[in-house]
């Protein structure tokens, strides 16, 4: 995923760029990375941030920068902002998005001249470089940035600070969002919502899909206007969006409530207690719990003083040991109780699995698990997501692989183990059952979630469900 954070100010910006941009750091593991512009021209810092979070990388930058305006970022992956020097003249560039046909666009751009790109470590090139050298290729930056979202296959939103303003550009479909904040003598820009509230500054509104604005310290001001089709991310809701956030006016906790009451109408068990795993499971097990009136509780504390997200390590199994760690048990809420426990999904079924054998071994009578969204089939096209570099690290994706042999990847078999109705999709979820040793299992079906959202069902991506683009 990624997250980005954006200020055009009267005064000195750094102080609100940094806070802005920390406020992002549960969307990304790898990079975080700032721009300003001010009266010494461009400054830039970039930190791994793999090991120690944003704010303790960043300290002494934000000492030391200066700015009127500036961009920053916490990415997944690359290395940004970018400083680029082309005909447009010297701007910084920073990015949130997936391209799925990087050597189309290569081949394209060296056609028409572009000599070279630099490789990272592993031999990828970096996405924010070439959406730039896309955008290098127009006379203005507004038709470049339009001419990227056109070749790009995948998603894409764009921050691009020049010396007089801040082009903001949303992805062409609205896969992510892009919120508009403002204060007296400042405007902002956010990926998430709540990073600018405690800097003072209130809400304005949302960019529309594909919109292209530009931020000054009064104004933002749209120069290309928003297409009508959307298809924002359904799981910003479901997992990624910290829960003060707020997406198309529809708040995530608000979602994760509404999701644990459509669970509880459609379940018969009556388990001694209802428990959510932290942090994006507890509001689903809230709502849950108060429309079903079984009891809420917390069986097992997360520890996050030291340790950093479960999906911070490249390596899929240090990934499960700290995930592992960091979950420690009330062993008198655990004891001879029958449970049930939502998590917000079941990806890989490693994590969920382990916790459920730990919360046996810790004395629990039964753990009936109820996942908040449906089983993933698709690996996301969109957001990475998922570093799965194979749909058959999905559980779902094995299960109908064991069940269905050489018609496994067929899309319309597919179909009808999507579907919660039909003999397939039972079997493929008792399969998932026995496999991660739960006492039941019961996924959330995909149109109670949509119902969750509130907003037009229309506007959701739901690819990595139902494979529908």
């Amino acid at each position: 995923m990624g997250g980005f954070f954006a200020v055009a100010s009267k005064e000195d910006c750094v102080f609100d760029l940094f806070f802005g941009t920390d406020y992002h750091s549960h969307l990304g593991t790898r990079r975080g990375g700032m721009a300003v512009y001010g009266e010494k021209g461009f400054d830039r810092s970039i930190h791994n941030i793999e090991n120690s979070p944003f704010r303790t990388k960043f300290e002494k930058d934000v000492n030391e920068m200066k700015g009127h305006y500036g961009i920053g970022c916490i990415s997944d992956y690359e290395p940004q902002p970018l400083l680029v020097r082309s005909h447009h003249g010297t701007y910084a560039i920073t990015t949130v998005g997936k391209v799925n046909n990087t050597d189309d666009i290569v081949e394209t751009l060296f056609t028409s001249g572009n000599s070279h790109f630099l490789e990272m470590s592993g031999g990828d090139i970096n996405t924010t470089e070439l959406v730039a050298a896309i955008i290098n290729q127009k006379a203005n930056i507004v038709e470049g940035i339009q001419y990227a979202q056109e070749l790009i296959d995948g998603s894409m939103t764009i921050l691009l600070l020049m010396q007089k303003g801040i082009y903001v550009a949303r992805d062409k479909m609205g896969r992510t969002p892009v919120a508009i904040g403002k204060k007296d003598g400042a405007m902002c820009a956010a990926f998430e919502s709540f990073a600018y509230l405690n800097l003072g500054y209130t809400n304005v509104r949302e960019l529309g899909p594909g919109e292209i604005a530009v931020l000054t310290p009064d104004t933002v001001t749209t120069l290309a206007a928003p297409g009508k089709d959307m298809k924002i991310c359904t799981f910003l809701w479901v997992y990624y969006g910290y829960p003060s956030s707020s997406y198309e006016g529809i708040s995530v906790e608000r979602m994760r409530y509404n999701c644990g009451k459509l669970m509880a109408k459609r379940d018969n068990v009556k388990p001694d207690m209802v428990a959510g795993v932290p942090d994006s499971g507890t509001a689903h097990a809230v709502g849950y719990a108060n429309e079903s009136g079984i009891p809420f509780s917390r069986p097992f504390i997360k520890y996050t003083p030291t340790w950093p997200r479960s999906f911070m390590p490249t390596i899929q199994q240090k990934r499960n040991l700290i995930a592992k760690m960091k979950l420690l048990p009330v062993h008198d809420l655990i004891e001879g109780q029958s449970m049930l426990l939502i998590d917000d999904s079941i990806v890989r079924g490693t994590q969920l699995g382990e916790t459920t054998e730990f919360l046996y071994q810790s004395g629990a009578k039964e753990v009936h698990i109820r996942p908040a969204c449906p089983p993933i089939m698709y690996g996301c096209k969109y957001l990475n997501f998922s570093r799965s570099t194979s749909e058959m690290d999905l559980i779902a994706r094995r299960v109908i692989a064991r069940l269905e042999g050489d018609k496994a990847n067929d899309r319309e078999v597919l179909a009808r183990y999507c579907d919660p109705d039909t003999e397939e999709y039972a079997a493929m979820v008792e399969e998932i059952r026995k496999e991660l040793g739960f006492t039941t299992l019961q996924f959330n079906r995909l149109d109670d979630m949509l119902e969750a959202v509130e907003i037009d069902p229309c506007k959701l991506c739901t690819y990595c469900w139902d494979g529908k683009e």
